[in-house]
């Protein structure tokens, strides 16, 4: 199958690509400086206003230790029912402002993940990369709707980001 045809659909100013067989790639631009960006991927006041996905969810939860070694907890919980996830990793690379390496389990399969911006006449670009053990797990996530959360997510941030 070609890379074109397996194209994730794009979501709200989000581009999503899956440039090999075990990775996804979002990306995203912000009319907002690269430092400010990269707090609001570190601080966990931050987080827990715009990392909520979709509407309906809370994020009661949200563990941060940011540093190199260092671990991360998020726990969403859903309005309607209260079910509960969590997802959690640990930092494995912090490069202030420009780079966040993770390893992330997500749904009991690990994946590394690496959040980079860079900066342009005070727009930010968002690149997270996501790595998976293989094929099929990166399938699996793509078939959660993640990205789609990610989209509103990061939509949720864009917002906030004109605010701060």
């Amino acid at each position: 199958m070609s890379q074109a045809a397996e194209r994730p659909k794009a979501n709200k100013g989000v581009d999503v690509a899956t440039p090999g067989d075990r990775e996804i790639r979002v990306t995203r631009t912000f009319d907002a400086p690269r430092e400010l960006v990269f707090q609001c991927h570190a601080k966990p006041e931050y987080l827990k206003r715009w990392l909520l996905g979709p509407p309906g969810w809370s994020m009661p939860g949200c563990e941060v230790d940011f540093r190199v070694g260092g671990k991360y907890l998020y726990t969403w919980r859903s309005d309607s029912d209260g079910s509960e996830f969590s997802i959690g990793g640990v930092y494995r690379e912090i490069d202030p402002p420009e780079r966040i390496v993770t390893l992330e389990n997500f749904m009991g399969d690990e994946a590394l993940c690496t959040l980079t911006l860079t900066e342009k006449d005070g727009r930010t670009t968002l690149v997270q990369s996501m790595e998976f053990e293989n094929r099929e797990k990166r399938d699996q996530a793509l078939a959660t709707g993640m990205t789609d959360g990610m989209g509103i997510s990061y939509d949720r941030l864009d917002e906030m980001l004109r605010g701060l």
